[in-house]
């Protein structure tokens, strides 16, 4: 069994779902676009252009959030801690996943099978960096408040040199972090910058978080 399985068990005849970005949230597209084949009936609510292709590919109806509140959102994460709180956001879509999230009545994170090691962490921030989406007109005063805060950033960039466009034509910066003692507050302090649109930290958001590794899938739920 894989993660993909295990969440499909959660997934019903005629739900909506969120369906997130990155290698994880991927891999669910596919297997639920079985099970749509097979007769299932959902609906998709995209977190990225690319997920929303590839959803259509496979066969998944694809509507906005217009549909009305979502039943479940799978995505991926970059970073989980004990208390499923998350980093997430290096595959640039993190400010849709956060919009697509709260619109949704649960979060359910696929993490594995590659990477579970460093993507579980005991505290976030362990892996060095915290993408945040801002307006380009905003960039040099939202560098100049991270620098006062004492935070260094760098623009993320693609091949050919230039700035990466996200699907809301913002970019991201990828601000260096060690471990984050209190993720809800750097949230709102960095949320409090004219121009961040905003962060991938995911604070008090996931359920349920499905590992696989190494053949085996565990379950962890956010502690009450």
């Amino acid at each position: 069994m894989t993660n993909a399985d295990k969440a499909l068990e959660l997934v019903a005849d005629g739900m909506t779902l969120g369906l997130g970005s990155g290698h994880a949230a991927e891999r669910f597209i596919a297997a639920l676009g079985g099970r749509v084949r097979a007769g299932l009936k959902v609906r998709g609510v995209p977190t990225s252009d690319c997920s929303a292709d590839l959803a259509a590919a496979a066969g998944i109806p694809v509507v906005g959030l217009d549909a009305g509140p979502l039943d479940i959102t799978f995505d991926g994460a970059d970073e989980v801690d004990p208390h499923l709180n998350l980093i997430k956001g290096y595959g640039n879509a993190l400010v849709r996943e956060k919009i697509v999230a709260a619109a949704s009545k649960k979060l359910v994170i696929l993490i594995g099978p590659e990477h579970v090691r460093e993507k579980r962490v005991d505290v976030l921030g362990r892996r060095g960096k915290l993408p945040v989406e801002v307006i380009p007109f905003a960039e040099p005063l939202v560098l100049r408040r991270l620098a006062d805060l004492g935070l260094s950033a760098a623009v993320l960039t693609d091949p050919d040199g230039g700035p990466h466009v996200t699907d809301n034509d913002n970019h991201v910066l990828h601000v260096k972090v060690g471990p984050i003692a209190d993720p809800a507050g750097l949230d709102r302090d960095l949320r409090a910058i004219p121009g961040v649109v905003g962060t991938g930290l995911f604070v008090g958001m996931a359920e349920v978080v499905i590992v696989e590794e190494a053949g085996r899938v565990e379950v962890l739920r956010r502690p009450q």
